[in-house]
Protein backbone atom coordinates (compact mmCIF):
# COMPACT_ATOMS: atom_id res chain seq x y z
CA UNK A 1 0.00 0.00 0.00
CA UNK A 2 0.92 3.27 -0.76
CA UNK A 3 2.43 5.78 2.26
CA UNK A 4 -1.24 7.89 1.64
CA UNK A 5 -3.35 5.28 1.64
CA UNK A 6 -1.60 3.90 4.84
CA UNK A 7 -2.35 7.63 6.25
CA UNK A 8 -5.78 8.44 4.59
CA UNK A 9 -6.57 5.19 6.75
CA UNK A 10 -5.02 6.21 9.62
CA UNK A 11 -6.54 9.32 9.98
CA UNK A 12 -9.69 7.62 9.44
CA UNK A 13 -9.41 5.25 12.20
CA UNK A 14 -8.10 8.31 14.50
CA UNK A 15 -11.60 9.98 13.56
CA UNK A 16 -13.65 7.01 13.71
CA UNK A 17 -12.06 6.12 17.22
CA UNK A 18 -12.13 9.89 18.59
CA UNK A 19 -16.05 10.06 17.62
CA UNK A 20 -16.87 7.01 19.74
CA UNK A 21 -14.97 8.09 22.71
CA UNK A 22 -16.59 11.49 22.67
CA UNK A 23 -20.16 9.23 22.54
CA UNK A 24 -18.99 7.22 25.22
CA UNK A 25 -18.47 10.07 27.58
CA UNK A 26 -21.24 11.70 26.96
CA UNK A 27 -23.60 8.95 27.39
CA UNK A 28 -21.87 9.11 30.61
CA UNK A 29 -22.67 12.30 31.82
CA UNK A 30 -26.55 12.23 30.65
CA UNK A 31 -28.40 14.53 32.99
CA UNK A 32 -31.69 12.64 33.02
CA UNK A 33 -31.53 8.62 34.44
CA UNK A 34 -34.19 6.68 35.37
CA UNK A 35 -32.21 5.00 37.87
CA UNK A 36 -34.10 3.65 40.91
CA UNK A 37 -31.77 4.36 44.44
CA UNK A 38 -29.23 1.70 44.83
CA UNK A 39 -28.87 0.07 48.21
CA UNK A 40 -25.84 2.18 50.24
CA UNK A 41 -24.85 3.23 53.96
CA UNK A 42 -22.73 6.09 54.68
CA UNK A 43 -21.46 7.62 58.31
CA UNK A 44 -22.68 11.52 59.09
CA UNK A 45 -20.00 13.07 60.05
CA UNK A 46 -22.21 12.86 63.37
CA UNK A 47 -21.78 9.44 63.39
CA UNK A 48 -25.46 8.08 62.56
CA UNK A 49 -25.15 5.57 59.39
CA UNK A 50 -28.02 6.72 56.76
CA UNK A 51 -29.08 4.13 53.85
CA UNK A 52 -31.19 4.15 51.33
CA UNK A 53 -34.14 3.23 54.13
CA UNK A 54 -33.57 7.21 55.23
CA UNK A 55 -34.78 8.24 51.65
CA UNK A 56 -38.04 5.73 51.49
CA UNK A 57 -40.83 8.14 50.28
CA UNK A 58 -38.87 11.12 50.31
CA UNK A 59 -38.20 13.63 48.00
CA UNK A 60 -34.22 13.30 48.25
CA UNK A 61 -31.26 15.61 47.26
CA UNK A 62 -27.65 14.15 47.61
CA UNK A 63 -24.75 16.38 46.52
CA UNK A 64 -21.50 14.77 45.92
CA UNK A 65 -18.83 16.86 46.75
CA UNK A 66 -15.40 17.67 47.89
CA UNK A 67 -13.72 20.86 50.36
CA UNK A 68 -11.09 20.86 47.22
CA UNK A 69 -13.77 21.46 44.48
CA UNK A 70 -14.13 25.23 43.85
CA UNK A 71 -17.24 24.63 42.06
CA UNK A 72 -18.90 23.00 45.26
CA UNK A 73 -17.57 25.53 47.37
CA UNK A 74 -18.80 28.28 45.29
CA UNK A 75 -22.25 26.80 45.36
CA UNK A 76 -22.87 25.71 48.86
CA UNK A 77 -24.14 28.81 49.53
CA UNK A 78 -27.29 28.09 47.35
CA UNK A 79 -27.75 24.46 48.67
CA UNK A 80 -27.90 25.73 51.94
CA UNK A 81 -30.38 28.78 50.39
CA UNK A 82 -32.62 25.24 48.35
CA UNK A 83 -32.26 23.29 51.61
CA UNK A 84 -33.96 26.12 53.55
CA UNK A 85 -36.43 26.93 51.54
CA UNK A 86 -37.96 23.78 51.03
CA UNK A 87 -37.25 22.00 53.96
CA UNK A 88 -39.71 19.61 55.37
CA UNK A 89 -40.22 16.22 56.56
CA UNK A 90 -41.07 14.83 52.92
CA UNK A 91 -37.55 16.73 51.93
CA UNK A 92 -33.91 14.65 52.35
CA UNK A 93 -30.47 16.44 51.72
CA UNK A 94 -27.52 14.93 52.10
CA UNK A 95 -23.89 15.93 50.92
CA UNK A 96 -21.91 13.28 50.60
CA UNK A 97 -18.03 14.29 50.80
CA UNK A 98 -15.81 12.29 48.10
CA UNK A 99 -13.61 9.50 49.62
CA UNK A 100 -10.23 11.61 48.97
CA UNK A 101 -11.76 14.53 51.14
CA UNK A 102 -9.78 14.44 54.02
CA UNK A 103 -12.45 13.92 57.09
CA UNK A 104 -11.26 16.70 59.29
CA UNK A 105 -11.77 19.23 56.21
CA UNK A 106 -15.45 17.88 55.60
CA UNK A 107 -16.14 18.57 59.29
CA UNK A 108 -14.46 22.22 59.38
CA UNK A 109 -16.67 23.17 56.55
CA UNK A 110 -19.70 21.69 57.40
CA UNK A 111 -19.17 23.32 61.31
CA UNK A 112 -17.91 26.98 60.06
CA UNK A 113 -20.18 27.23 57.17
CA UNK A 114 -22.86 25.92 59.25
CA UNK A 115 -24.24 23.41 56.86
CA UNK A 116 -27.64 22.73 57.65
CA UNK A 117 -28.19 19.51 55.99
CA UNK A 118 -26.89 16.04 56.67
CA UNK A 119 -23.32 16.00 55.97
CA UNK A 120 -21.65 12.55 55.31
CA UNK A 121 -18.79 10.87 54.68
CA UNK A 122 -18.23 8.59 51.63
CA UNK A 123 -14.44 7.35 52.67
CA UNK A 124 -14.49 3.97 50.97
CA UNK A 125 -15.78 5.32 47.71
CA UNK A 126 -18.38 2.51 47.43
CA UNK A 127 -21.57 5.11 47.87
CA UNK A 128 -20.14 7.30 44.64
CA UNK A 129 -20.08 3.89 43.14
CA UNK A 130 -23.49 2.91 44.02
CA UNK A 131 -24.64 5.62 41.99
CA UNK A 132 -22.94 5.38 38.97
CA UNK A 133 -19.25 5.89 39.55
CA UNK A 134 -19.79 9.35 40.43
CA UNK A 135 -15.93 10.96 39.92
CA UNK A 136 -16.88 14.01 38.85
CA UNK A 137 -17.56 16.82 41.47
CA UNK A 138 -20.06 18.46 42.57
CA UNK A 139 -22.59 15.59 41.15
CA UNK A 140 -26.17 16.19 42.58
CA UNK A 141 -28.96 14.02 42.25
CA UNK A 142 -32.68 14.66 42.77
CA UNK A 143 -34.24 11.44 43.49
CA UNK A 144 -38.64 11.21 43.53
CA UNK A 145 -40.73 9.99 46.48
CA UNK A 146 -40.60 7.23 44.48
CA UNK A 147 -37.17 5.99 44.87
CA UNK A 148 -36.52 6.75 40.68
CA UNK A 149 -33.37 9.38 40.28
CA UNK A 150 -35.15 12.00 38.31
CA UNK A 151 -32.35 14.16 37.37
CA UNK A 152 -28.37 14.45 37.42
CA UNK A 153 -26.57 17.26 37.03
CA UNK A 154 -22.61 17.35 36.94
CA UNK A 155 -21.61 20.90 37.74
CA UNK A 156 -23.66 23.67 39.22
CA UNK A 157 -27.05 23.22 38.50
CA UNK A 158 -29.63 25.52 36.54
CA UNK A 159 -30.99 26.84 40.06
CA UNK A 160 -34.70 28.04 38.59
CA UNK A 161 -34.60 24.36 36.98
CA UNK A 162 -33.88 22.74 39.85
CA UNK A 163 -35.43 24.68 42.33
CA UNK A 164 -38.99 23.74 39.75
CA UNK A 165 -37.89 20.31 39.72
CA UNK A 166 -37.80 20.11 43.76
CA UNK A 167 -41.32 21.89 43.81
CA UNK A 168 -42.85 19.31 41.37
CA UNK A 169 -41.04 16.28 42.95
CA UNK A 170 -42.16 17.61 46.62
CA UNK A 171 -46.15 18.26 45.19
CA UNK A 172 -46.57 14.70 43.76
CA UNK A 173 -48.19 12.11 45.43
CA UNK A 174 -46.25 8.89 46.09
Amino acid sequence: MPTQTLFRLFRQIKFILLNLTIGVLLIGCQSDTQQMLPSFKVSEISGKVLSQEDLRGKVSIINFWATSCTTCVKEMPQMIETYNKYKTDQLEFIAIAMSYDPPMYVVNFAKTRQLPFKVAMDSDGSVAKAFGKIQLTPTTLVIDKSGKIIKRYVGEPNWDEFHQMVEKSLAEKV
